[in-house]
């Protein structure tokens, strides 16, 4: 995953913030994490990161000697961007099925756009939807703080 310092990126019609990720507990080389330390880290429940590998979505989980998994700085990377799809309201299903095509390699580039394409015009029609709704929400505060005529009230 590169790493690349909060900056605005200019796009068509849409102003994005692409922001570094979160440092990483460990350096490189030395970082392998515990279930639990995952879990601390992410603020996922282990039952999640055991769910999410049983399901696809995560790669496959290295294990100790003792078969207990030990995730990487990779792992956390990865668990940063499907916390980001999350956050999109992707179904569980795109993710794995995204996880996939990643895991079948450069061929699947175009699906994989195609993909995240599709998420996004879903998270812009979303994002519209809610400047609307805030938008009724400060008329309703002015109002209330006084702002406005006291004209009589709209539902």
């Amino acid at each position: 995953m590169t790493v690349i310092a909060s900056t605005p990126v200019r796009t068509p019609n849409i102003e994005v913030c692409v922001s570094a990720p979160p440092p990483h507990p460990r350096p490189d080389g030395r970082d392998r994490y515990t279930i639990s330390e995952v879990a601390e880290w992410t603020g996922l429940t282990a039952h999640t990161l055991r769910w999410y590998e049983r399901i696809g979505l995560m790669p496959h989980i290295d294990r100790s000697h003792t078969g207990q998994r030990r995730f990487t700085n990779r792992d956390l990377d990865w668990l940063t961007f499907v916390g980001k799809l999350r956050l999109t309201g992707m179904p569980v299903a795109d993710m794995v099925r995204y996880a996939e095509l990643v895991r079948e390699g450069e061929h699947t580039v175009e699906q994989r756009q195609e993909l995240l394409e599709r998420t996004r015009r879903d998270v812009r029609a979303r994002i519209a939807e809610l400047r609307d709704t805030l938008a009724v929400l400060d008329h309703k505060i002015n109002y209330y703080a006084g702002v406005h005529d006291r004209t009589p009230e709209r539902a």
